[in-house]
């Protein structure tokens, strides 16, 4: 058996929940090549199993006041940090049939590379509070963050709170959200949330998973983006980009996602859940396409068994990047700074383009 070549990083620094920490200075992350290994061996990380995402009850916070998105460290990165000269060689794919140990050891080694290729990785959904938050998390559905983003502010706008949404006239919400598609019935969801906040919760966003996901067309995917989110409590945010990604590192074959939150949950500590969602889910987007995935400016290549699905010529492959690796207006009207600093770019308004 092969040995499994490693690509050395170091874990992006992050501001965990609302807790202020020393601001690091700003530096550029090292630019990533696909075909490069590590020469020092990893300490063998053991697996945490699995745990409950919702262990303790606490008060929701109220939907007026602002939450504090979980962050990434604030470095500046080069926006083409992830695409190499470099062509990338199959000859460190990892084994089918690698131990528990070495699955952990490199899913941990891949969200560490990852943290170091995104250390500006957040939700690409604006939200001020956590009751906008868990609003434009419903209207996403079947739709693009993009296009959420560049229809919330008129609603919003309109209906600041849970009691002014709660009253909408359903037909005026319904032209609102036409863009976002299936505008009836999330229409029908977003007003029917906002009464239940109103009426159950003092129109407050609770936050606990049980209570979230009582809400109407609150699932557990929305309530981890709002918990992770919002609130600052663990959770793995499994979407279309999460599941597909997982299968092709191999970390489970899995495909229902609630199997697939409990296997990748088991090889990661909990703390690091939301970061890794955003990791992952960034990674999707940008390089590891569903039809087309960029292999040839991919910087874990070396880690991942599905190497060579996609274009593997790094010229050709670089041309397939999107968003700020590949110069391009992201999807938030309003990034963070740390995504600003990186190179990206805001995304036009709607209608602007």
């Amino acid at each position: 058996m092969k040995a499994v070549p490693r690509a050395a990083s170091k874990a992006a620094s992050t501001t965990v929940g609302g807790k202020s920490a020393k601001k690091a200075a700003p530096r550029t992350a090292k630019k990533v090549t696909p075909a490069r290994t590590a020469a020092k061996k990893a300490t063998p990380a053991e697996a945490t199993p699995a745990e409950a995402s919702s262990g303790r009850t606490a008060s929701g916070k109220s939907a007026s006041k602002k939450a504090v998105p979980v962050k990434a460290a604030s470095k500046k990165v080069s926006p083409g940090a992830a695409v190499s000269k470099k062509t990338t060689t199959a000859a460190s794919v990892p084994p089918r049939n690698e131990s528990h140990t070495a699955l952990v050891r490199r899913a941990r080694r891949i969200n560490r590379e990852l943290a170091e290729v995104y250390p500006y990785a957040h939700p690409e959904l604006d939200f001020e509070n956590p009751f906008q938050l868990v609003v434009a998390t419903v209207l996403s559905a079947q739709t693009t963050d993009l296009r959420v983003n560049q229809t919330t502010p008129a609603l919003f706008a309109k209906y600041p709170t849970p009691e002014d949404l709660a009253e909408a006239n359903p037909e005026e919400v319904e032209e609102i959200l036409r863009p976002t598609g299936f505008f009836r019935a999330k229409t029908k969801s977003v007003i029917g949330l906002s009464r239940a906040l109103r009426d159950d919760f003092g129109g407050e966003v609770p936050g606990r998973l049980e209570d979230l996901v009582k809400l109407p067309g609150v699932g557990r995917k929305t309530a981890f983006v709002v918990l992770g989110n919002a609130f600052g409590r663990p959770g793995i945010t499994v979407d279309t980009h999460f599941q597909r990604l997982v299968r092709r590192w191999q970390w489970t074959a899995e495909t229902d996602p609630d199997k697939i939150e409990t296997a990748v949950g088991g090889l990661f500590p909990k703390n690091e859940w939301t970061m890794l969602s955003h990791h992952v889910i960034f990674h999707g987007r940008r390089i590891c396409h569903a039809r087309k995935p960029a292999c040839g400016a991919c910087p874990i290549a070396p880690l991942c068994p599905a190497y060579g699905e996609g274009e593997t010529d790094p010229e050709k492959a670089e041309k397939l990047l999107k968003y700020e690796k590949g110069g391009f207006p992201g999807q938030r009207l309003n990034p963070p700074q740390a995504y600003l600093d990186a190179g990206g770019r805001p995304a036009p308004p709607l209608g602007a383009g």
